[in-house]
């Protein structure tokens, strides 16, 4: 304790890291203030009595990314999804277009009009979202009845198609603000803002529970266990890495010799990270999402109950899927004949295997092993939160998506902290032994 203690003080001695973090909390601060500022239109009483009943469908797990802003009906409800969307739909089709597999290995500046493509894409798609969200909720009735929508048809459409969109690029700005002026990653904080404010409210409910009875200190107990077992395995898997030597021969450019050192190359287990379980979860809600509107028929009782969470069929389906998804998305990001062919260009090898084909079949023959350990334990770990409140007295929803993003988002958060203070010759929050002094 008193050597984190010492490790926030070294934080905010350093006057650029001070200003970095200052600034990042002030854009949170913006963030949230906007995710309270209602949309014109809505009756947001009746919205949230309506969310209170679909929590288990798309529109639950889309709220969830976005902070709660959905329900609320705010000028945020579209959060940052439309930019991560339109990121993903180009991750993709840069291994399939040409063209944007061109810009990509131009460096900086084919990065740069991607990343241009990408907002256009996102203001695109934010406007149909927005179409669609205003068009639904024009239809839409609360729990209990309740007119979501007082004033329906074209002007409520465009005010509405306007105000999200805006927001959306709003919230794009703000991450991208946290990116170059802040610390982290900006648009993963945003989404991990959103997603932290869900636990409060947990947890607040849990203490109600423990106070009132209905939870025994027993089962809190145990629950607090897991909770911190499952924190650590997603820390050690999240960070594990299967490091494959690569040696580099000496070349001689001019009167200088280069190369001749060895050195890794670090393949991760989560390659794919949390997007598998998100495809998983928009997949296999699909379904309880569409029965909302046959309510009547019979068999909508019978789909729900088949594909209740936490049901046989809803678990096989759930982890086959992110397991399929996982090797699915890794098998986008990583290219193995691309980084065989970068290897053999600088002069590198594998020890023992041959450059060129063989090391691209060795790099994704250690790709398939690695990625089966690390999809099973996160479906695992997206599979536990339905079982852990099959517990008497549990009501909070642990692991899951939320618990994979705020790990990620932490680590890579604290890494890039760690790395400002090792440039200013302080220990981080990730070493061993005492502070030093600056030089």
């Amino acid at each position: 304790m008193k050597r984190l203690l010492e490790t926030l003080q070294n934080v905010f001695k350093i006057p650029d890291l001070r200003k970095k973090i200052l600034f990042t909390l002030m854009i949170f601060v913006v963030y949230r203030i906007g995710g309270h500022i209602p949309s014109p239109g809505i009756d947001a009483k009746a919205l949230g009595s309506f969310f209170a009943q679909s929590q288990g469908t798309l529109f639950g797990l889309f709220d969830l990314f976005v902070g709660g802003n959905l329900q609320r009906a705010t000028i945020f409800a579209l959060g940052i999804m439309p930019y991560i969307s339109a990121s993903i739909i180009f991750q993709l089709l840069t291994a399939v277009i040409p063209f944007l597999e061109k810009l990509q290995k131009e460096g900086e500046e084919g990065r740069r009009k991607i990343t241009q493509y990408t907002r256009y894409a996102t203001v695109g798609l934010a406007s149909i979202q927005g179409l669609g969200i205003s068009i639904f909720l024009e239809g839409l009735r609360g729990a209990q009845g309740e007119i979501v929508v007082p004033f329906p048809g074209l002007y409520f459409r465009c005010l509405t198609v306007l105000t999200l969109t805006c927001g959306t690029v709003f919230v794009m700005w703000l991450g991208e603000q946290i990116t170059e002026k802040g610390i982290g990653n900006g648009i993963s904080l945003i989404i991990f803002v959103g997603v932290l404010e869900i636990f409060p409210t947990y947890w607040l409910n849990t203490i109600r529970s423990l106070t009132s009875g209905v939870l025994s200190p027993m089962i809190f107990l145990f629950s607090i266990a897991v909770m911190l077992g499952v924190i650590a395995a997603v820390v050690l898997i999240t960070q594990a890495q299967r490091r494959i030597p690569v040696q580099y021969a000496k070349r001689v450019i001019g009167r200088r010799i280069y190369g001749g050192q060895s050195t890794h190359l670090p393949l991760s287990m989560n390659t794919s990270g949390v997007i598998p379980i998100i495809f998983a979860q928009s997949v296999i809600m699909l379904p309880t999402t569409f029965t909302q509107y046959f309510a009547k028929y019979d068999w909508v009782d019978t789909i729900n109950a088949y594909l209740q969470p936490g049901s046989w069929l809803y678990t096989t389906l759930y982890g086959t899927l992110i397991v399929g998804f996982a090797y699915f998305y890794t098998a986008i990001v990583i290219n193995p004949v691309d980084m065989a062919g970068n290897m053999k260009k600088y002069g590198g090898f594998i020890p023992g295997i041959r450059p060129g084909q063989k090391t691209s079949e060795y790099i994704d023959k250690i790709m398939t092993r690695i990625t089966l350990p690390g999809a099973v334990f996160f479906a695992f770990i997206a599979i536990l939160p339905f079982y852990l409140l099959k517990l008497p007295g549990i009501s909070f929803f642990f692991g899951g998506t939320a618990l994979i993003i705020l790990v990620g988002v932490a680590l890579d958060t604290v890494q890039q902290i760690e790395a400002h203070l090792m440039m200013r010759h302080y220990e981080g929050f990730l070493k061993k032994g005492r502070v030093r002094g600056r030089r």
